[in-house]
């Protein structure tokens, strides 16, 4: 019995796909190309990439799994990206399967890949646990009580967009405070940034040449030699990436979380630090079982990964 399925993760810049041993969860093979926002030029891409991957593997797949950046709709559409700004409102699973002639399942990209770290990776074991990404902005997948979470559209998980401060910033969304303006990749590069021309980290500027080169990349060599000023800027990041966290515990009564995206590439002192201060602020936090807060295993692969999990009926 064949047991390979494939999983196409599609971002902003990038187009990811991955066949994968549904059984034994081996990677067989996976291609990364550009993506793209038009409609009719991204069918095209997917189905370049399956027929690339099936000519690579000598077979033929019955199911697609798609993970999008973006509300993606349970019947298919893709109603809005803001890192796909032309694909709103298209039915890309109808298209695709016009294209391939197979069954296309649709997911938001987070919340596909809270299945592949669910299934393999740092939510095994888990039945309520949230796997939240801090790259460009924050993503997050829901898992309770044992069953993803979809919500009635299949939108769940847009929790980067809660308020954290109603009178705060406003975002580039147009909201005011939101969580991912306080706790994001941009945001971490916005606060390093900040602080160097604030003249409160001279040390970036030192290493960095001109203020102009700085960004949060510089952040983690500066934790990793114990640079103060590099300690005190993870601490207060820490503490934002905390509040949106604990909002989520105490909504949802989780037993941990899974830090992904390009942040978590700084590793155990973030998982630390953001550990620490769910302890400090979760309402009781003396009286609960603690919060387990791990780094996501699976990086970049967990998206493709999860897209072709989700064709085995984990939707």
């Amino acid at each position: 019995m064949e047991t390979d399925v494939i999983g196409i993760d599609i971002g902003g810049t990038l187009a990811k796909a991955i066949v994968l041993d549904s059984t034994s969860f081996e990677i067989k093979d996976q291609l990364t190309i550009a993506s793209s926002d038009k409609g009719p030029e991204l069918v095209k891409i997917i189905k370049s990439l399956v027929g690339k991957l099936e000519e690579n593997t000598k077979q033929s797949f019955s199911t697609l799994g798609l993970g999008i950046a973006g509300l993606t709709h349970r019947s298919g559409v893709v109603r809005y990206s803001p890192n796909l700004p032309n694909l709103i409102e298209f039915p890309i699973t109808i298209e695709v399967e016009n294209e391939l002639g197979i069954p296309v399942v649709i997911g938001n990209d987070a919340t596909v890949g809270t299945i592949a770290e669910w299934k393999i990776g740092a939510g095994k074991g888990s039945e309520n646990f949230a796997l939240v990404t801090l790259g460009t902005g924050i993503g997050a997948g829901l898992v309770v009580d044992g069953r993803l979470l979809l919500g009635n559209n299949g939108f769940a998980g847009e929790a980067g967009h809660m308020t954290i401060d109603v009178n705060g910033p406003v975002h580039i969304t147009g909201q005011k405070g939101p969580w991912e303006y306080f706790a994001s990749g941009n945001a971490l590069n916005r606060i390093v940034q900040n602080e160097a021309s604030e003249g409160n980290y001279p040390w970036v500027v030192d290493q960095a040449g001109k203020k102009e080169n700085i960004t949060g990349e510089y952040l983690s060599s500066g934790i990793q030699n114990k640079e103060p000023d590099s300690l005190r800027i993870l601490d207060h990041f820490c503490h934002e990436v905390s509040k949106g966290l604990v909002n989520l515990i105490l909504l949802l009564d989780l037993d941990r979380v899974v830090i992904g995206g390009g942040v978590s590439e700084i590793g155990e002192p973030l998982r630390n630090g953001i550990e620490k201060w769910i302890e400090k602020t979760l309402i009781g936090s003396e009286h609960r079982p603690k919060i387990e807060v791990k780094l996501a295993k699976l990086g970049s692969n967990a998206g493709a990964i999860g897209a072709a999990l989700s064709t085995t009926n984990y939707f």
